[in-house]
């Protein structure tokens, strides 16, 4: 990082011009600035890798210079320079943010690798933010596609909840609803984005393994204990953890969840010491964990402490407003990705993705588009190119209106019980999917709403 810029900071002119001759020779672009405040001014308009900064300067002091430095950029790079054996400046730099620090008179091959390491650790710190700010922009608010009321909702939620740093957020849905997508908005939409955002799943890690995941073990707690393992909360401190499929979590472990929950700390396995930690838990799952709370299954204490704030992502079934959205979306992502040109779905496919109830829900619509994107060469999707589950004329999804036929018994039926039955078989058929079952008999949305509401 040769071509690194160098912001030298020094009242004395001769050992100015000397770090300004050394640092050129060495390669780098330097900056020079007799005063404090032209070095705060320099350092806002040229923004330097590293800053040379001496403590003694005739206007403000250089701890006064740091301060305001790291007021425009928290990251930035400050070496001090100090007076021979003046511990108490040198300690008060860095704990005002210096990186390090040197002593006068100082060694120019040693303050060169010095500048070396700071230059490396500026490298450091700025992939760090690029990723910070790639994740941020591929986890943020956009990234959830959805325009139907339901999802509205969940974005509002979701808005709140981002903002509000609550320490448990519980995220329930069916497999491929999106669980994971919304944990990690959450995460780098919040104020802990710049700290780690961990994830484990409980089904798919072995009840005799997940509890070193989240909470690490000490040096000889068991037999390959060899060296000391930091688990999933003390990594994630100051972030998030997302236990994905809770609901699979055994009883033992759920039990010490829950003390980190009341406690914020926790043991390593093996070990004596509390541990205090602050870390958010974002649980999410696709049973119903009332269900297995009654079954014995769960803790009632441990879910209702996960149940803080309750996030529910409906099925895509129930979400007809956001199917050829999110086809739109897939589409133009593997266009990009795979460097086609596929201009959208026909008719005809609009019309078989609306009709089907998608059990796979947003991950099942994202993999049939990414297979037509990788296998076919076409304008627009066509029914020919789709899974046969999708198009079959079989199949319910086709809406054929004799799935829709109900008994009538031998003393008949009065108009109010048939079309009360016809709205129960209607939603039988779509799998709860009340747009669907609108469709179905014919009804607009609010006549059907309205018809429910009457029949209880």
């Amino acid at each position: 990082m040769k071509s690194a810029k160098i912001l030298v900071v020094d009242d004395e002119k001769l050992l100015r011009w000397s770090l300004e001759q050394n640092l050129t020779k060495a390669g780098y672009e330097v900056l020079s600035a007799d005063k404090g405040r032209l070095a705060v001014d320099l350092f806002k308009q040229e923004r330097p890798d590293v800053v040379l900064l001496d403590i003694h300067l005739p206007d403000i002091s250089g701890l006064k210079v740091i301060e305001e430095i790291k007021a425009v950029d928290q990251n930035a790079v400050v070496i001090m320079i100090t007076a021979y054996g003046d511990i108490e400046t040198a300690v008060k730099s860095m704990k005002a943010g210096a990186y390090d620090f040197v002593e006068k008179p100082f060694n120019m091959e040693k303050l060169n690798i010095l500048i070396d390491k700071a230059l490396e650790t500026v490298s450091l710190k700025r992939e760090v933010s690029e990723l910070r700010s790639e994740l941020k922009s591929k986890y943020g608010f956009d990234s959830i596609i959805g325009q139907s009321a339901q999802m509205q909702q969940v974005f509002e939620m979701i808005k709140k909840v981002a903002a509000s740093d609550a320490s448990t957020v519980f995220i329930s849905g069916e497999s491929g609803t999106g669980k994971d997508l919304v944990a990690r908005v959450i995460h780098y939409e919040s104020r802990r984005a710049d700290r780690p955002f961990l994830e484990i799943n409980c089904t798919a890690i072995p009840e005799t393994l997940i509890e070193s995941e989240l909470f690490g073990y000490e040096k000889g707690a068991f037999t390959d204990a060899k060296t000391l393992k930091k688990g999933l909360f003390e990594l994630a401190d100051g972030g998030s953890i997302f236990l994905d499929e809770i609901g699979d979590m055994k009883l033992h472990t759920q039990a010490k969840l829950l003390k980190v929950l009341e406690t914020k700390s926790f043991k390593r396995i093996g070990g004596v010491k509390d541990i205090s930690v602050d870390v958010r838990i974002i649980a999410a799952t696709n049973k119903n964990l009332e269900e297995e709370v009654k079954k014995g299954n769960f803790r009632e204490d441990l879910y209702y402490r996960l149940k803080v704030i309750p996030i529910h992502l409906p099925p895509l079934r129930e979400r007809d407003d956001d199917i050829l959205l999110l086809a739109k979306y897939f589409i133009d992502m593997y266009n990009r990705e795979f460097k086609k040109s596929v201009k959208g779905l026909s008719k005809e496919v609009e019309r078989l993705f609306l009709s089907y109830a998608w059990p796979g829900n947003v991950r099942e619509l994202k993999n049939v588009i990414e297979r037509v994107m990788i296998l076919e060469n076409t304008d627009y999707i066509k029914p020919e190119h789709l899974p046969p589950e999708i198009h079959n004329p079989g199949e319910v999804q086709k809406r054929n209106v004799s799935a829709l036929e109900i008994d009538i018994p031998a003393g008949g039926l009065d108009i109010e019980e048939v079309e009360k039955k016809l709205i129960e078989r209607a939603l039988e058929v779509t799998k709860g999917n009340q747009s669907k079952a609108a469709r179905l008999l014919n009804l607009s949305r609010d006549a059907f709403r309205y018809r429910m509401q009457k029949y209880g």
